[in-house]
């Protein structure tokens, strides 16, 4: 693809997974007799570092035993439901659209995920065959809003970033791109965000071929 290609680097969950609250924090602390936010509370640490990779899956469940007095079939149980909330459900509608970008556009995610994510978002929805590159914030030790985050994902595609737009549903992370230089989209609907996309690509392309 050409040096001046439109990008388009999208956020997974609350984009291309739609993932409502499904209570399963608030459910598993009733379970428990736990008084609320206690579960969040002695497992902040182990969220965060799960998120940047620091550790593995198996020390996420060593630490949810330790913590919460969880036996392992307990355990296995909890990070279903969290899997379960995590992975949400596909944006189907928005994935057809970037599937019919391929070709025409660069492609590439950026998400601030957590450990495990990869093997089970390419399980479920094959992420990896819709976009050319994905960076995760568990992988690479960085996440949204860090501009390094951004950094990050243009040198995965080798692409400029004032050629890129980025989706996200949150806005410090929108306003974080177009610091790092992008255009940045706050996704609301898909209506809107496949116009903005189609804007994107089709102004970039044509900037080029008056070049």
């Amino acid at each position: 693809m050409a040096e001046n290609e439109a990008c388009l680097i999208l956020d997974i969950g609350g984009v291309l997974e739609l993932t409502p609250a499904t209570g399963w924090v608030q459910q598993w602390e009733t379970r428990l007799r736990l008084p609320p936010g206690t579960v969040h509370e002695r497992m902040g640490d182990v969220w965060q570092a799960g998120s940047l990779g620091s550790i593995g899956e198996q020390d996420v469940h060593e630490q949810l035993a330790a913590r919460l007095a969880l036996d392992a079939s307990q355990v296995e149980a909890f990070m279903a439901d969290l899997w379960t909330e995590y992975l949400g459900t596909p944006n189907e509608e928005l994935i057809a659209y970037v599937r019919g970008l391929r070709g025409r556009c660069r492609l590439g995610i950026l998400s601030n995920s957590f450990v495990g994510a990869r093997e089970r978002e390419t399980a479920l929805y094959g992420f990896d065959e819709l976009v050319e590159r994905i960076v995760y914030s568990h992988e690479i030790g960085i996440e949204k809003p860090d501009p390094r985050a951004f950094e990050a994902a243009c040198a995965a595609l080798g692409v400029k970033p004032e050629r890129c737009l980025f989706i996200d549903d949150f806005a410090v992370n929108v306003e974080a791109a177009g610091a790092a230089g992008m255009q940045g989209h706050l996704f609301e609907d898909n209506a809107r965000t496949i116009a903005r996309i189609a804007a994107h690509v089709d102004g970039v392309r044509g900037a080029t071929t008056e070049l």
